[in-house]
């Protein structure tokens, strides 16, 4: 009895425990607390066989099908089916995970590959990232988030019984082209197939009477297209209603409201109880990137307003650095809305309306506080949320890759040197603006993504470069290393491959807390 009681304890999910989990702060805005159930299976257990169950033991292929855009359909479609039919276990979940990320890893030599051919400008958009057996083999994985996307009335009957993939096109070249030939265009460049069909999928969810969230979320775990990521985003963080009658009058209540404060606020800056606030803000903007955007004069002002009237109306932490990092992804992602340049970080802001800019700003300050409500912890007295999660990191990549821990160990490299930052700025300073923004596509997407996600990660971040920390020899050079990591090149591609590898991070040990402690 005592044992069975002991795996029953073992298995059962400890919130406390789980990494990024968050402790309700006093005097702070939180929304009430859902934290993310997991279901598992009891050690040697049968999966249930009724049909009623079936969907507790489906694990396996929440995760393929979740993730299915994070590496395109291979080789080894039928393989996973077969897999997903069979008892799970962690060393099954690990050998198939490596395989699909391996393939996506070879798929994608193939795409740099075949980038370099010469494209007649008559011919439709091409599909470099698809290996061959897609377009030979129709036995292709059905994606959860397609079972609500209505299929195309001019589609062929061929096409109609051939199962759709979330992250592939679901009819030809020439069929999807003559569909999509008006909305396939941005900034003057024509959209793969591939991405002229996902942004159709996006806009055929968004145009219902009410959008489906859960939906929406799987769509959008593998990234958002441009033209629809300031309004799914707005969606995803909970800024906006579903239901599109009521979202023009939640916006225009909540602007109003954030210029409220402003005119309430803003003037007690010069206070000598806010003095202090607003002298930190003030120097801690231009160090922000990118510098082109940032040093404009109209940004700093706005950026200088959000933080204040944030800081004021949260007195539980106030103003902490690392904060001002969170809106320039908001900020510029919804200066898309208006700018019809290709990069937005390089335009010139003023030229916007000047009620434009006022929607950006209000938009930027609701979104980034729903974010922030989330992980307060992590910038309240002494910064407790962090601490914990960098502990959580280091006993995590102790398990996953006892090599590059102890390596670290051995040259006295703590892991609060370096990985302090990746949890206080949620790896803003670590890659490019545009992997941030695709990286929050996904982080928006999960449940518990900028708390508990991110902490997969930044474990999936530090063995990304494995090979590079084994060979560094020297104090000093090591933590060089850490804290500029060669990022600078990265493309949505790499990003995808991170996120691919901390799902499977999180698949295995997230249900496990146990598995944390040595």
């Amino acid at each position: 009895m005592a044992s069975d009681a002991g795996r029953k304890q073992f298995w059962k999910r400890n919130v406390s425990r789980v990494p990024g989990s968050i402790q309700h702060v006093y005097g702070a805005q939180h929304p009430p607390f859902d934290p993310l159930l997991h279901g598992t299976l009891k050690p040697g257990s049968k999966p249930p066989t009724t049909p009623v169950k079936l969907k507790k033991v489906s694990t396996f292929q929440e995760f393929e099908s979740n993730t299915s855009d994070a590496w395109d359909a291979g080789d080894d479609d039928d393989e996973l089916l077969a897999m997903a039919a069979e008892s799970l276990n962690t060393d099954v979940v690990m050998e198939t995970a490596h395989r699909v990320i391996r393939n996506h890893s070879k798929l994608q030599e193939r795409h740099k590959l075949q980038e370099g051919q010469v494209v007649e400008k008559e011919s439709p958009p091409q599909i470099p990232d698809l290996p061959p057996a897609v377009c030979g083999d129709s036995r292709l994985v059905k994606s959860v988030s397609d079972s609500n996307t209505a299929s195309s009335a001019d589609s062929s009957s061929e096409n109609a019984s051939m199962p759709r993939s979330q992250s592939l096109p679901q009819s030809s070249a020439v069929a999807l082209v003559g569909k999509v030939a008006d909305n396939n265009t941005l900034g003057g460049l024509v959209l793969s197939e591939r991405e002229a069909s996902r942004l159709d999928k996006f806009r055929q969810l968004l145009a219902g009477p009410n959008t489906n969230l859960e939906e929406l979320r799987k769509l959008s775990w593998s990234g958002i297209p441009k033209p629809v990521r300031p309004i799914t985003w707005k969606l995803l963080s909970g800024y906006l209603p579903a239901n599109v009658d009521r979202r023009e009058g939640t916006l225009q209540r909540k602007r109003k409201e954030y210029f409220a404060f402003v005119e309430q606020y803003y003037d007690s800056r010069n206070e000598e109880a806010h003095q202090a606030t607003y002298r930190q803000i003030h120097m801690d903007i231009p160090r922000m990137s990118p510098e082109a955007l940032i040093h404009q004069p109209k940004v700093t002002e706005i950026f200088e307003r959000i933080l204040f009237i944030w800081a004021i109306r949260h007195p539980a932490s106030g103003y902490v650095q690392g904060i001002n990092d969170l809106v320039t992804p908001f900020f510029v992602v919804f200066s898309c809305e208006y700018a019809e340049e290709e990069e937005v970080e390089n335009f010139d802001v003023s030229s916007l309306p000047a009620e434009a800019l006022q929607n950006i700003e209000a938009d930027s300050f609701w979104c980034m506080s729903k974010l922030l409500d989330g992980i307060q912890d992590n910038y309240t007295f002494a910064q407790p949320g962090i601490q914990k999660k960098v502990k959580m990191l280091e006993e995590l990549v102790s398990r996953i890759n006892e090599q590059v821990h102890r390596h670290l160990e051995q040259h006295e490299v703590k892991y609060l040197q370096f990985a302090f930052r990746w949890m206080n700025n949620l790896l803003t300073r670590e890659v490019p603006l545009r992997c941030t923004i695709r990286l929050w596509d996904t982080y928006q997407s999960e449940p518990e993504g900028f708390s508990h996600f991110h902490l997969y990660v930044c474990a999936a971040f530090l063995v990304r470069w494995k090979k590079e920390i084994l060979e560094e020899k020297d104090f000093q050079e090591l933590l060089m290393f850490l804290q500029n990591l060669p990022t600078m090149h990265w493309e949505n591609e790499d990003i995808s491959v991170l996120l691919a590898e901390a799902y499977r991070l999180k698949f295995a040990f997230a249900d496990a807390p146990n598995h944390y402690k040595r």
